[in-house]
């Protein structure tokens, strides 16, 4: 079978036995930290603001009627730290009685942030107002705010909270109310109402960008920040750096030697009520919906689990194209363009390529770019490969999506009957696809680049599930260790947590299996400590592969 050759410092997913690829991405891009190790993390910062908590209650303004929740931690690279706390009042949150502890790098106090000064005291929590008529109060404002227009389907769902954020505090209900509008397109407001008096006291639009919705192929119906243009919409989102989804048109690009003298096109699908694609390929928008939402929630599960701002971690999004080529069994990263292409596959061996592990796949490879930049080659370009498969599990597994949930199985969601088997790769046990290798040897970097991988591919199951059978999400996996070892996995977001420090922190451009378990097992010691049970168990399970 032919092999499709790959455009110039691009990263294509790789359909085994179908396309493989040659590229070789250049130069190291190190980013070092040396001072990690020294610098408190999370958890100590937690335990200072504890203490601080308990000894300055009263400057805090906090009553044995509060209670206090993190938000949010960050340690800076010189040990700064900074906790951010929400507050309840006798169970109620408080709008407005958000705080921020900071302390010196040994912990001690420095200052804090305060939303509101007020005593938080009320006399009672028993509403005048009732929930219903706050309610209504709340549909009401949502009508006016819209100029009294037909509302369908409308909702209200009141809470009751301290409000701290208009002068003295006092119990109110706070509404979201949403709706669709005559054109269908969500709306929705909070309304915050004094529930003693029944007065409005503020209220606010929940939706700040153009909300649509998209029937996708592989994962049913998903939420879709858009773009207004006219009185159409653009298949862009603007909340995740202007990331967009766009038609290739069935071309491809012109490329001669790696470089290339024209790429196909890209034209950002419109939509003129913001109801895209019908959940089948006749329908264009159909797969747009698909490779949009999958940058969706790539982007999100880098921000949200590694506090990553887009894939190169400088806001900016990067881009899709669809429908590329003629009956094309492939999906790639092109770093020069920053942009994913994926084509519609053969329909006997492959559906279009745009599933969500897909997606996460390939918008992996532009995060290694930005920052090991692990050469396409040899036992690093396993490790590239290996990166991406990993990330979009742990992408799929984010999602939480129903229609399709997350597995250790590549491309599941792609293969036809015609392809022979049930997935691309597997990461259980690699060599179920007749090719990939369980376990190191000296022979692994001579392999294809997805094949090697399953090295990388292996030692992440086993850190994250463990060895022998077992059953997650309905799927049945049984790995095996190259020493017959019994391993107890550490959980995937730990392995998440450890394989982005690694790569981000320790890895470079020419990293090999052994480098790998050095930078695992350095970072592994950063988050978790010295001989932790989490570094223990990157190195059992790197042993369990073969990498000594």
């Amino acid at each position: 079978m032919s092999r499709i050759r790959q455009h110039a410092r691009g990263s294509r997913l790789a359909t085994a036995g179908i396309a493989a690829t040659t590229a070789t991405l250049l130069a190291a891009v190190l980013t070092p930290a040396a001072d990690a190790a020294d610098r408190p993390g999370r958890a100590t910062a937690l335990d200072n603001a504890a203490a601080v908590l308990a000894e300055r209650a009263a400057s805090l303004g906090l009553t044995a009627a509060q209670a206090t929740a993190v938000r949010d931690v960050i340690v800076d690279k010189d040990g700064t730290q900074h906790v951010r706390y929400d507050r309840t009042f006798r169970q109620l949150p408080v709008l407005g009685g958000d705080f921020v502890v900071h302390l010196a790098p040994d912990g001690s106090y420095r200052g804090a942030d305060r939303a509101t000064r007020a005593d938080i005291s009320l006399p009672t929590i028993v509403p005048a107002l009732t929930a219903p008529k706050a309610a209504d109060t709340a549909a009401n404002a949502l009508r006016a705010a819209h100029l009294g227009e037909s509302l369908k389907q409308l909702t209200a769902k009141p809470r009751l909270v301290v409000d701290a954020l208009h002068g003295t505090p006092r119990l109110a209900w706070q509404t979201n109310v949403a709706a669709l509008d005559a054109q269908g397109n969500p709306v929705a407001r909070a309304v915050l109402t004094d529930a003693r008096t029944g007065a409005q006291i503020d209220a606010w639009d929940t939706l700040e960008t153009a909300t649509g919705d998209g029937r996708s192929l592989y994962g049913g119906t998903v939420p879709l920040e858009t773009t207004p243009s006219g009185a159409a919409y653009q298949l862009k989102d603007p909340t995740r750096g202007n990331t967009y989804t766009g038609d290739a048109a069935n071309r491809t690009d012109l490329c001669i030697f790696g470089i290339c003298i024209s790429r196909a096109p890209s034209t950002v699908f419109t939509d003129a009520d913001n109801h895209w694609g019908t959940g089948a390929t006749a329908d264009r928008a159909t797969v747009a919906v698909d490779a949009q939402y999958g940058t969706d929630v790539t982007w999100d599960y880098y921000k949200n689990v590694h506090g990553r701002n887009g894939i190169g971690n400088d806001g900016k999004g990067s881009y899709n194209r669809v429908h590329y080529g003629n009956n094309y069994n492939n999906a790639f990263w092109d770093d020069s363009c920053f942009c994913m292409t994926y084509g519609d596959g053969d329909g006997t061996q492959l559906g279009p390529l745009v599933s969500l592990d897909v997606a996460g796949h390939e918008m992996s490879h532009g995060v290694t770019s930005k920052t090991a930049r692990l050469t396409y080659s040899g036992e690093s370009g396993g490790l590239n490969e290996a990166t991406s498969d990993i990330f979009g599990t742990l992408v799929e597994f984010h999602a939480g999506n129903s229609s399709d949930t997350g597995d250790y199985l590549i491309g599941e969601k792609i293969v036809r009957s015609g392809f022979g088997r049930d997935a691309l790769r597997y990461m259980d046990k690699p060599s179920k696809d007749g090719n990939s290798a369980d376990y190191w040897s000296s022979s692994v970097g001579g392999l294809d680049v997805h094949y090697s991988s399953g090295v990388a591919n292996h030692f992440a199951f086993l850190l994250a599930e463990g060895s022998g059978p077992r059953t997650v999400n309905g799927v049945a996996y049984d790995s095996p260790t190259s020493d017959g070892s019994t391993l107890t996995g550490i959980g995937r977001e730990k392995l998440g947590k450890i394989w982005y420090r690694a790569l981000t922190v320790y890895m470079t451009s020419s990293t090999n299996y052994a480098g790998a378990r050095t930078a695992t097992l350095n970072a592994a010691r950063d988050l978790y400590g010295a001989g932790s049970a989490e570094q223990n168990a990157v190195a059992a399970a790197w042993s369990a592969v073969n990498v000594n």
